[in-house]
């Protein structure tokens, strides 16, 4: 284990005892350095803007663990549909205290950060299609987590009111929302099997022919803040 993962780690078991009572803010970040010990300055060398690169770091944290113990992962015949579903569902199983996600979720909503908070939900997005399988390589690869990426959003909004005894609820409610998308995406196939529709499809496709995904993509690691 690096040094910087070893600060990192002893700084995110220090802040989860503040973050329901302070949030991640810099009354938490300081409080986590004194109670694991650490030199706010050296701490600082891997958390340059203090707790918002520790909740950065948590949630590509949980991101890194679903990686890790899915990929792998045997679907069967499973529909695409399912896999996602269950993808999103041990993404918030990793969560361990719901006023972590939910005080980060505010943290990511100030005009400074809300960018910041897009990427990370983007980023969450790629890897669920990572491992479910995704094998697009055109204009798709996009959409499909911008699709994703806004689904994933709203359930977490939804399950951080979620009160039901096994979150039950969000899970239908990740059910519905996913129905929609594919019935969507049902939709968008009738439009382009429609010959009447030929010259304007063809002309789409041929517009973003030149899209491709980026090259030797890789998720970042919890501890890359760029």
């Amino acid at each position: 284990m690096s040094e910087q993962t070893r600060t990192l780690e002893k700084l995110l078991s220090a802040a989860k005892l503040h973050i329901p009572f302070d949030g991640w803010g810099e009354v938490t970040f300081n409080a986590s350095c004194a109670d694991a010990g650490l030199d706010p300055q050296i701490a600082r060398l891997y958390c340059p803007r203090g707790g918002l690169d520790l909740a950065i770091y948590y949630h590509r944290l949980c991101d890194q663990k679903l990686l890790e113990e899915n990929k792998s992962r045997e679907w069967g015949e499973a529909r695409l549909r399912d896999k996602v579903g269950t993808l999103i569902k041990a993404r918030l199983e990793l969560v361990e205290e719901k006023e972590l996600v939910r005080r980060a979720t505010t943290l990511f909503a100030l005009p400074q950060n809300n960018l910041t908070g897009l990427k990370l939900i983007w980023e969450t997005s790629d890897i669920i299609w990572k491992i479910a399988g995704d094998t697009s390589n055109d204009i798709n690869w996009y959409t499909k987590r911008t699709t994703l990426s806004a689904v994933y959003g709203a359930v977490v909004l939804f399950w951080l009111g979620d009160n039901s005894s096994e979150s039950e609820n969000t899970w239908e409610f990740v059910d519905r929302r996913l129905a929609d998308v594919m019935g969507f995406e049902k939709f968008k196939s009738t439009l382009r099997a429609n010959p009447a529709l030929k010259p304007f499809n063809d002309l789409i496709r041929k517009s973003v022919s030149g899209i491709k995904p980026p090259i030797d993509h890789d998720p970042p690691k919890p501890g890359d803040f760029r």
